[in-house]
């Protein structure tokens, strides 16, 4: 008899958002409580200049020229729950709730404070260019074979429950992902041989799937052929 509440299956990984700061030598991790059930990506393709939908309006030699890794864009909904989590023996649940993950996911739209404080005493001592805060090197983790440089440009978060000190206990967030390619990031940053790292990968699956398709053809055509022959020969 197997033991109850065993299992065989193996457990799944959950997708996370690594947010890499060269200050701070603790990545800020907001690993998704339970992973979404779909993930929207879209692609757009880099065209070389003049390219306006179908229509080109360069010379004719231009026509097939890619000025890059095209623009993708991925969205999703992550669920959290603090009373899962609180079960799971999370003391940190049963005080803030959801607080702390959402605050790390916020983060990843805010500059440092210690940074903001630094410029503005900059400015009141009257120097002439400020540059603006840089922010921390965001990855999206979708299992081991896709760790993807992102920039969150945009998410919505639906709070849906609270505790007696208005500590939100559940919520809901949808999140809006630029993926950021060679062509956004210097060579010198991480993120660049991420992507390339990841754009690799993404050829040599390609190469699988277009030597599989012409081996499952001939199978398929070899077995319509070894049909016809049979039922020619019962016909005969």
């Amino acid at each position: 008899m197997p033991v109850t509440g065993v299992t065989d299956a193996p457990r799944a990984l959950r997708g996370a958002l690594v947010s890499v700061d060269e200050s701070n030598p603790v990545a800020s991790m907001v690993v998704f409580q339970y992973n979404p059930e779909e993930m929207t990506r879209r692609l757009r393709a880099r065209s070389a200049a003049g390219t306006d939908g179908d229509t080109y309006g360069g010379a004719r030699d231009e026509a097939l020229r890619l000025e890059g890794a095209p623009v993708e864009t991925i969205s999703l909904a992550v669920e959290l729950d603090a009373n899962d989590r609180a079960a799971a023996e999370d003391p940190a649940a049963a005080l803030l709730g959801v607080y702390p993950q959402l605050s790390a996911l916020e983060m990843m739209l805010y500059p440092k404070s210690a940074t903001v404080l630094a410029n503005n005493a900059l400015e009141l001592l009257g120097t002439i260019e400020v540059v603006p805060p840089r922010a921390p090197l965001t990855l999206f983790v979708w299992g081991p074979g896709r760790v993807l440089p992102v920039r969150l440009s945009d998410f919505s978060i639906a709070e849906q429950a609270y505790d007696a000190d208005l500590t939100p206990l559940r919520a809901r967030v949808e999140l809006e992902l630029r993926v950021l390619s060679y062509n956004d990031l210097p060579v010198t940053d991480p993120g660049y041989h991420l992507f390339l790292v990841h754009q690799v990968a993404k050829e040599a699956l390609a190469v699988l799937g277009s030597v599989s398709v012409p081996l499952r053809l001939g199978a398929s055509a070899a077995g319509a052929a070894a049909t016809g022959s049979s039922t020619a020969g019962a016909a005969r």
